[in-house]
């Protein structure tokens, strides 16, 4: 047997594994990098964060990514070149990572590698018909597992889709296996570029069970506080604070067909984004407000979005817990709790994980189950594990 492939078998049958979980999302800022030690598989998983990183990209890098990001026409050399590029970015992260932690790469059983989103196209979106859904996400695992030496696990949206999903949410699959509770109702909120949540009924029923997009997350926010202030996001919503939400551009942007789509659907930058609030602007003819009105305009979008949502999949009484960057934006957060006034919000710290961990530690739950569980059937996605393998030699 190869080599790569015995190492794969032990690994299966060992008491605990050691995965390196990574993730980059929407908003480009930079790499989440979370070391988890996670005992059995599906609902008999256990985990133990024991280290976590989140290593910023500089501007140069950022920079690169956009030329292609969430663009429908790019150059395709450019693309082709940032595939690999991008991949070599995160395996020189992963290793100075290691040496940082004096932890030796062997003693890593495998990387859960999330890529770097550059398109997201779900057919509810492109309206193609002979096209399905589809996603892109580059950051190819064969540099990462050559350059690093530890076996990576990447692209896992393609299963998902191919399973008959829409390639997000994924976190549908840790969210049941962490947080599950037969004691609350709770909501699993990841506010990153794109705002998407899952809901737990504390009676497990699957069939209750919803994990969606629910519309931005930051993006437009982190868009037009670089537009407006120069700066990369609105620090605790200092400057939406400073605001006043026009009601007219709000109901403009809260009027897309999206908002009154079936759940589940998913969503992105390629739709919520600067054309997206700047044709808003002219229909609302609210070219005069200040940039700080504007701010505070879509930061209640993203809250009235969220919040419209959570009221609609579920009447029952449930607590919040909230993570990604989103989850740091204090404004925000106060304006979901008074949207939201029959909820406890809090942070996923309240349960034990990092909430700027989360989803880093997901894709390192995700590649657990591909190696030694099985397709966890949560009744509100694809029954199906995920995730490609790519062996150091």
């Amino acid at each position: 047997m190869n080599l790569m492939l015995s190492r794969l078998s032990d690994m299966s049958q060992k008491e605990s594994r050691l995965i390196i979980g990574l993730m980059s999302g929407t908003s480009l800022d930079g790499l989440d990098l979370a070391l988890c030690k996670i005992k059995g598989s599906g609902f008999n998983t256990s985990m133990e964060l024991m280290q976590f990183e989140s290593v910023p990209y500089p501007s140069a890098f950022i920079e690169d990514i956009r030329s292609v990001f969430s663009k429908r026409l790019v150059d395709l050399e450019k693309l082709t070149l940032l595939n690999a590029h991008i991949a070599d970015i995160h395996a020189e992260i992963i290793l100075a990572c290691l040496e940082k932690w004096n932890i030796p790469p062997s003693e890593i059983d495998c990387i859960a590698s999330h890529g770097q989103t550059i398109y997201h196209a779900p057919k509810r979106l492109h309206q193609q018909k002979y096209y399905p859904n589809a996603t892109l996400q580059i950051g190819d695992g064969d540099h990462i597992s050559v350059k690093t030496g530890i076996i990576t696990l990447s692209d896992f949206r393609q299963k998902h889709i191919a399973a008959g999903g829409e390639g997000a949410p994924l976190a549908l699959y840790g969210d049941v296996i962490l947080f599950s509770s037969s004691t609350e109702n709770r909501v699993l909120l990841n506010i990153g570029g794109i705002a998407n949540f899952t809901f737990l009924p504390s009676d497990k029923s699957h069939a209750r069970i919803i994990s969606t997009d629910a519309g931005p997350g930051n993006t437009l926010i982190d868009a037009l506080a670089n537009k407006y202030f120069d700066v990369p996001y609105d620090d605790n919503g200092k400057f939406a604070r400073g605001g006043k939400v026009d009601e007219n551009l709000l109901k403009i942007l809260l009027s897309h067909p999206f908002f009154t789509q079936d759940y589940p659907k998913t969503t992105g930058p390629e739709l919520f984004n600067l054309l997206y609030f700047n044709e808003a602007v002219k229909a609302a003819k609210a070219e005069s407000l200040s940039s700080p009105d504007l701010l505070a305009t879509t930061t209640e979008f993203t809250a009235r979005a969220i919040s419209k949502a959570l009221n609609e999949i579920s009447s029952l009484p449930f607590t919040l817990y909230l993570s990604g960057g989103g989850s740091r934006n204090s404004y925000l957060v106060e304006r979901l709790q008074q949207l939201l006034p029959d909820s406890a919000v809090m942070l996923t710290e309240a349960l034990g994980i990092n909430p700027d961990a989360k989803e880093a530690i997901l894709f390192a739950l995700l590649a657990n189950e591909t190696l030694c569980g099985s397709a966890i059937d949560t009744g509100a996605g694809p029954v199906t594990t995920m995730g490609k393998i790519s062996l150091p030699i």
